[in-house]
């Protein structure tokens, strides 16, 4: 039953916290407690569809945007997910509201995301005591890594796996070998975890903006031509969206971590 924690995209994509959002993380049953000597990271606000503490446990798709959780929440499993943390500037968002308005003239019911991010894996489901074992490998396995740059400036549409959502991204067009060889990496301890690895010719991304329902017909050709003349005509989009990495983040239920590139 392992397959149905995938959270798949159809665009021979990834993903993501975003589509992630919607499983339970099981923080509700077990707070997590920090470990001596590691400070709790302030958590971000929630991601849409991430549950609230009582939804993580009753799954009333009215009380949240009416996503289905893509994998039964069970107690003591933890949504899972490897990540590049995207840290906006005011351009960005001036960028942001651009697009989305341009697009909502399409799709009237696009939201922005409230966090900006590039997987590195799907959202995998771990047991509450596998996190700790988990992260450690991960932290030992992601040392040796500098920092590098990407630059994502390519409008795409992706739908997840079972085209419940449908998201606009910034697709990464330079730095897709460095990325490569991080998922390489995340992949191996996700084996050893006997967790599904990441998609095979991923297409990396950021995602900027979420709907209900599959309304990709709608956002593809002429919508998409117009967001991509958008954000080549922004004056700050080689600088915005030239993105050099800084570290790594694991999500797991409520708790963060990070791994810093050299």
């Amino acid at each position: 039953a392992m397959r149905a924690a995938l959270v798949g995209y159809s665009s021979s994509e990834e993903e993501d916290e975003e589509e992630e959002g919607g499983r339970g993380g099981g923080g509700a049953q077990e707070p997590p407690r920090a470990g001596p000597g590691r400070p709790r990271l302030p958590v971000p606000a929630g991601l849409p569809g991430d549950p609230d503490p009582e939804e993580a446990v009753s799954d009333d798709s009215s009380r949240h945007g009416g996503r289905v959780r893509g994998f039964p929440h069970e107690r003591g499993s933890w949504a899972t997910h490897v990540y590049l943390p995207y840290t906006v500037q005011e351009e960005f968002l001036e960028l942001l509201e651009l697009l989305l308005s341009r697009a909502r003239t399409y799709v009237s019911s696009l939201a922005a995301m409230e966090q900006f991010h590039l997987s590195l894996s799907q959202c995998v489901v771990l047991r509450y005591h596998w996190i700790d074992p988990f992260v450690r490998c991960l932290r030992e396995r992601l040392a040796a890594f500098h920092r590098f740059f990407c630059v994502a400036d390519q409008v795409k549409v992706y739908t997840n796996q079972n085209k419940t959502r449908t998201f606009i991204g910034l697709e990464v067009s330079a730095g897709h070998f460095q990325l490569l060889e991080l998922v390489s990496e995340v992949d191996r301890v996700l084996e050893e975890f006997d967790l599904p690895t990441f998609y095979k010719d991923p297409s990396f991304h950021i995602s900027l903006a979420w709907c209900v329902g599959d309304m990709s017909g709608r956002l593809e050709g002429q919508c998409l031509r117009e967001l991509q003349d958008i954000v080549d005509r922004f004056e700050d989009s080689a600088l915005l969206l030239r993105v050099q990495w800084e570290q790594i983040r694991c999500k797991s239920g409520n708790k963060y971590f990070s791994f810093p590139l050299r």
